[in-house]
């Protein structure tokens, strides 16, 4: 099986679920020049990235983690906020020009090949060094398959054709217009993402068991996101949504799905979002034993106190 697994970010520094201490050494015991991404790259593969949703990527700083992690080592991109959601990018424009006007910022919000072609450029180091993944194509719950959604999504496929594309469709209807979907995503060889997650009167729909519909043949991908349903859309800080711990006994049949797709395709990529206190981390390690695949030792100290399970058995 060719199969990547790892976790969405590597850089959780502050909150109460901080992976200070958890995952990384805390900060008062940190050696000089301690490199999180040279850290955790020790341990995994691949890892999905996050901060370019917020904020378009820029070829210096990608640069500096092609330098940072090993040969082979691949990148996830998730795609910059304005691609896919208009309204928060919006708000985060509006928040840093107080005053702006409302043309002013409808103006700033109409997406153009500019900001194809920015993004394009702050990825291009990766993909020159061979350690470029999948773009994360995120859309929020309330993306639907009107007419409008399929044309920008068929938009956005032909735009970013010659990539690796991974789709994440949340709303129900991309599901119950199932055979569409799976057609318009393998027309350009795009993943239908997978996601484990709460699922409510509107969420998408998912078959585990026959995914790989969309793209026999090339690639899958996965996001495990948790099951707090409790505190998905009331909590008191965005991250308490993710604080989730799989059990074994949850990821049992997961990992069996898992194994039966990377099956079908070329290679198949998971990344664990629960990442509150470096939960994903730890179930990262859990399934990736599953498989069969091999996991470096010894695991960092902080993280088997915090998880004793996942010290090996003698």
């Amino acid at each position: 099986m060719s199969v990547r697994i790892g976790t969405s970010g590597w850089s959780y520094p502050g909150g109460r679920g901080t992976w200070n201490g958890v995952f990384y050494p805390a900060k008062d015991a940190r050696p000089r020049g301690f490199d999180e991404l040279a850290f955790y790259a020790r341990w995994f593969d691949v890892v999905e990235v996050n901060s370019t949703f917020y904020g378009q990527p820029r070829a210096k700083v990608t640069e500096t983690w092609v330098d940072r992690t090993p040969a082979g080592f691949e990148f996830a991109v998730k795609l910059f906020q304005k691609f896919t959601h208009p309204a928060m990018f919006l708000e985060a424009v509006a928040a840093g020009a107080p005053g702006a006007s409302t043309e002013a910022l409808a103006a700033a919000g109409d997406v153009r090949l500019a900001d194809v072609d920015e993004f394009r450029r702050g990825i291009e180091p990766l993909a020159r060094a061979g350690k470029l993944g999948p773009l994360l194509v995120q859309f929020p719950p309330g993306f639907t398959a009107g007419q409008a959604g399929v044309d920008y999504l068929g938009w956005l496929l032909r735009t970013f054709a010659d990539y690796q594309v991974a789709v994440e469709l949340r709303h129900k209807s991309w599901s119950d217009a199932g055979a569409d979907t799976a057609a318009l995503l393998a027309a350009y060889g795009a993943a239908w993402t997978l996601i484990d997650e709460p699922k409510f009167r509107f969420s998408i729909r998912q078959n585990w068991d026959a995914p790989v519909d969309t793209a026999p043949g090339r690639f899958a991908y996965a996001r495990f996101h948790g099951r707090n349903a409790a505190e998905w859309w009331n909590h008191s800080a965005a991250e308490d949504r993710y604080n989730y711990l799989y059990s074994g006994e949850e990821l049992a049949p997961l990992g069996e799905a898992v194994a039966n797709l990377a099956t079908k395709v070329k290679k198949a990529y998971l990344f664990f979002n629960n990442h509150f206190s470096a939960q994903g981390v730890a179930n990262a390690v859990q399934l990736r034993r599953q498989l069969g695949e091999h996991v470096p030792s010894p695991l960092p100290p902080a993280l088997v106190e915090r998880f004793p399970w996942l010290e090996p058995s003698t």
